[in-house]
């Protein structure tokens, strides 16, 4: 076993020696096969699911028991990617990628709207330019079933243990974490990670310093300063663009209800139906930009934070739809998108339309105030 099995093994992804037992222990889990009927086949009844277990699994022991590296999993994921963004999006496409070496492993630190397509799609991206794909940050709240982290750790995600208690268990978990970040880039393997933890309900994309913190532990224990070891990790700041946000009913109600009541509780399965529908949810056009590597002189977590912030701003597309609802003179802003907008209000109670409008509108709000700032 490797040097890196056993100092990552708690939150490490799986290695191709490790895909095939993970495959297997999957079709061999109940609550998987039963996610997977009540997805597939939620038209009949539960009683004839039950009855269909069996060939579910059969068919995905046909169609899965010949991956056994991680590979073979990327290439059968990104089937299923391109199936999902055929029927769900008008449009996909990517910018600055040409500006990335494709010998060298960069830490991708993106804006955050979706729990699965955010990092799916910079994937996409560097998978379909021969770039090497990335090691995926995702945190143990969606990961309470055993399903959910073979799942992930088969497709090259690594554990952010967010449920840890007490500052030394804190201090400790993230170190390891910061640890495997550097670990990663070091041995050739690329990092994506989000701005902040938790999606962005309210379409504000601003970097939480408290990340930055845990990036450089690495750099802290290795005597380095701040400004070199940022040097040395190679990030690169990216935009993803929603032109429509598949849950951005669900984000308006929760902050509606928040501001309201003071508090929301999420239901028990509310992350796994918000990564559902988040896949086959319409988001009309897509745009991905990756923006340049970091590479001046930054001596503080919040320099960086804000130089991050600053290229996801101005690399955000901004559609139709952000223009109406920042309600931008003089916009050109055609029928269709006034009514897109107008049936997802009459969705929501009154209280909750400025939630919505915020969403599509802050990105647009944010590009003015940075451009005031740099003036």
């Amino acid at each position: 076993m490797s040097t890196e099995n056993d100092i990552y093994q708690e939150i490490r992804p799986y290695n191709d020696e490790e895909i095939a037992p993970a495959i297997q222990r999957l079709i061999d889990d109940e609550e998987f096969i039963s996610a997977v009927l009540s997805y597939k086949f939620a038209h009949i009844p539960k009683w004839l699911r039950g009855i269909i277990s069996p060939l579910v699994k059969t068919y995905l022991k046909r169609r899965w028991g010949k991956l056994n590296s991680v590979k073979s999993v990327q290439v059968e994921v990104e089937k299923y990617l391109n199936k999902a963004l055929d029927s769900t999006a008008d449009s996909v496409t990517f910018e600055g990628l040409d500006k990335l070496n494709k010998e060298s492993s960069y830490l991708f630190i993106s804006n955050h709207r979706d729990i699965a397509m955010d990092p799916a799609l910079v994937n996409y991206g560097l998978h379909n330019s021969q770039h090497q794909t990335v090691r995926i940050a995702i945190g143990d709240n969606l990961l309470r079933k055993p399903c959910a982290t073979e799942l992930m750790k088969i497709n090259k995600s690594f554990i952010v243990k967010r449920s840890a208690k007490g500052p030394r268990e804190m201090l400790k978990t993230l170190g390891l974490l910061s640890s495997y970040i550097k670990h990663s880039l070091e041995t050739r393997n690329s990092i994506w990670i989000a701005q902040k933890e938790g999606r962005a309900k309210d379409g504000n994309d601003f970097t939480d310093p408290a990340i930055i913190k845990m990036i450089q532990l690495e750099g802290r224990k290795r005597k380095l300063p701040f400004a070199e070891y940022v040097k040395s990790l190679k990030i690169v700041p990216v935009a993803i663009s929603y032109e429509y946000d598949p849950c951005d009913l669900a984000k308006a109600k929760e902050l509606h209800q928040k501001a309201t009541q003071g508090s929301y509780e999420k239901s028990e399965f509310e992350d796994i139906e918000s990564i559902v529908k988040g896949i086959t949810g319409y988001k009309g056009r897509i745009q991905v930009s990756f923006g340049d590597v970091i590479e001046g002189d930054i001596d503080t977590p919040d320099a960086l934070a804000a130089e991050i912030d600053r290229q996801i701003h101005a690399n955000y597309k901004l559609f139709p739809i952000n223009l109406l609802a920042a309600d931008v003179e003089n916009a050109s802003i055609d029928d269709k998108t006034r009514d897109n907008l107008q049936q997802k209000l009459a969705q929501l109670d009154d209280g909750a339309h400025q939630y919505l409008l915020d969403g599509y509108a802050n990105p647009v709000r944010n590009l003015s105030v940075d451009k005031q700032h740099a003036a």
